[in-house]
């Protein structure tokens, strides 16, 4: 079997589907130009040679941040990206396709002057075959590729998350992430090639599912071969049909029908295996069209009762909030690296569970997350404002995001909606609940593997997990809340510690149906010296009263009977915000194993 390194899939923009050494990154200098008077379309900036773009930016990094070279934060109606690249030596008859990970808003793509495709959705990856459009007057290593992108600041209708509306960031929202801001590469692919994969365990059953779309409709007689192993023993193969542009199968794993050792190859936070998957594209003769180094995990994720369930067995949830957001540049890593590092660190403070907060994060981390063993809980940005417009914009994206990262092993819960943003008065709208429910509901269609939490913190109307946020700042407070089944109850029974109903419709469920979990508490500031309108939920005064107040809050959730598991706010400092449990540098502001302790309820208070 074809294995690509960790360290080489971990580079790789798209780790879960990777044809080694047929990819190449557009990422480093490109030429670049404010359109402040939107005269570019007018004036074909989009011609090779084309005047309007003097200035230098380093991709993938937006122009709001120091890092990209520009650092401008101001309102501009266009953004124009421009840069020559080279076709692959031996292209023949394959075919040259053209990926970028993420443009926030609306982007037109031009390639050699000819347009190439739009894409509106800052969050999502889109490609496009420009095979057909290379000028074949142009020498192989000048090819020119330019990219016009709009991010209004104003528009409160496209999925933002926390990118501030407003000039300046201010309290819990920091500056805006605009234009390109995911890696832009290359790839060559055969004129019949594997699209995308998807892959299903069933632990029980002891196999594995995996459905995989072509780009283009196979011609009769096609198969598809999926070959699984893991450490050099070969699990299992399969060989199917392909009908049409689809092939499903199954890879049976015999050795998973010994109970005694089935549990072996399960992934887990604590053991965190991983399948490699060579999945090859054959003709009627049996030759290879097109062969993808791939893997998956074999895992199973469940709600029985008041537990969540991880392969059968109770997972408590000991999760920290990620914003994923540094301070020179912004909602994109400083570099690859930098997002292995994040998940170490994450893992080295003594959580199980990283809580992605209003971003969709770059399918590296998630591969990550998948080889070290961090569980995830997906959400996506939010809209500000309730309308057909938001919610087209919101489900188109969503569900894009659903279908990309669904074989993540790493991924426990899906999240919708966060605190009603965008759907604020849905306690009173029934359109709004029943956005909030349709949204649920195809969620679940495209995943129904795991549980999907319709919005969380409060306001529920169809959720599978009861998450509930309280920044109490006293463990007493907390204890009083959710320290037995009572006070659980008493707690969820109407309006919740924000303010806000629990469940919305219905009466909440009641202690026992469903598994409850704190996904939002804490917040702690500590961060002497910080800038004018830092703030956090509570603050300390000093190291040793930022270790007594974890220690309070976190003993007090520790000691609950009822709890599932929690989200502690946050991991760094983002921002405004200096509650994180590390500066935005990413150094602790305790010494690691201390807040390891108290995380894992190693601490006895009082």
């Amino acid at each position: 079997m074809t294995t690509t390194s960790a360290a080489d899939r971990g580079l790789h923009p798209r780790p879960q589907l990777i044809r080694p050494d047929r990819w190449w990154s557009l990422d480093g200098p490109w030429s670049f130009g404010f359109d402040d008077a939107d005269a570019g379309l007018r004036e074909r900036w989009y011609r090779p040679g084309a005047p309007g773009l003097d200035r230098e930016i380093r991709v993938p990094f937006p122009p709001e941040s120091t890092a990209s070279g520009i650092g401008d934060h101001g309102d501009h109606a266009a953004l124009w990206y421009r840069r020559v690249f080279a076709v692959p030596a031996g292209l023949g008859a394959d075919r040259l396709l053209l990926h970028l990970g993420a443009v926030d808003h609306a982007a037109d793509v031009w390639v050699d002057g000819q347009h190439a495709c739009r894409h509106e959705g800052g969050q999502t990856p889109f490609g496009v075959d420009v095979t057909d459009l290379l000028d074949p007057e142009v020498p192989a290593d000048g090819h020119v590729l330019v990219v016009r992108a709009t991010d209004d600041r104003t528009d409160v209708e496209q999925p933002r998350g926390k990118q501030d509306w407003q000039p300046e960031q201010h309290v819990i929202w920091y500056h805006r992430t605009s234009g390109i801001w995911r890696t832009v590469w290359l790839e060559q692919v055969p004129a019949v090639a594997v699209g995308a994969l998807t892959w299903r365990p069933d632990v029980p059953g002891g196999r594995v599912e995996v459905q995989v779309r072509l780009r283009a409709t196979a011609p009769a007689g096609t198969r598809v071969r999926v070959r699984l192993a893991h450490d050099g023993e070969d699990l299992g193969a399969v060989e199917v049909p392909v009908h049409g542009e689809v092939a499903q199968a199954t890879v049976a794993i015999p050795r998973q029908q010994n109970g005694q050792v089935y549990e072996q190859l399960l992934w887990s936070p604590e053991h965190p295996v991983l399948l490699d998957a060579d999945v090859d594209l054959l003709d009627a003769d049996g030759t290879v069209l097109d062969h993808v180094d791939a893997y998956c995990g074999l895992r199973s994720v469940a709600v029985d009762g008041d537990a969540l369930m991880l392969n059968d067995r109770p997972f408590f949830v000991r999760a920290v909030l990620e914003q994923g957001y540094w301070p020179d540049s912004h909602l994109t890593p400083p570099s690859p690296a930098a997002l292995r590092d994040e998940v170490e660190l994450t893992l080295s403070l003594g959580f199980n569970t990283v809580r992605v907060h209003q971003k969709v994060e770059d399918p590296r981390y998630l591969y990550w997350c998948d080889v070290l063993g961090l569980a995830v809980w997906a959400e996506t940005a939010g809209a500000y404002r309730f309308s057909d417009e938001a919610v087209a914009q919101l489900t188109r994206e969503w569900l894009d995001v659903v279908r990309r990262d669904v074989s993540h092993p790493s991924i426990i819960a899906w999240v919708p909606f966060n605190e009603s943003w965008g759907v604020q008065h849905l306690a009173h709208d029934p359109a709004q609940r029943a956005y909030t429910r349709a949204l649920t509901a195809l969620t679940r269609a495209l995943d129904p593997t795991r549980p999907v939490i319709s919005n969380d913190g409060w306001e529920h109307t169809d959720s599978d997990l009861l998450t509930v946020h309280d920044y109490a700042d006293t463990g007493a407070a907390l204890a009083a809340r959710y320290g037995d089944a009572a006070a659980v109850a008493a707690t969820l029974a109407g309006t919740g510690p924000a303010g806000r109903r629990m469940w919305v419709d219905r009466p909440a469920p009641e202690p026992g149906t469903l598994p409850v979990l704190l996904s939002e508490f804490g917040g702690v500031s500590y961060a002497p010296g910080a800038a004018a309108g830092s703030w956090g939920y509570s603050e300390a005064r000093s190291p040793e009263d930022l270790e007594a107040r974890l220690a309070d809050l976190l003993g007090a959730v520790h000691a609950s009977t009822v709890l599932r598991g929690f989200c502690y706010t946050q991991l760094t400092d983002t921002g405004l915000e200096t509650n994180g449990l590390c500066d935005e540098h990413r150094v602790p502001k305790l010494p690691a194993e201390t807040i390891r302790r108290i995380v894992t309820g190693r601490v006895v208070t009082g």
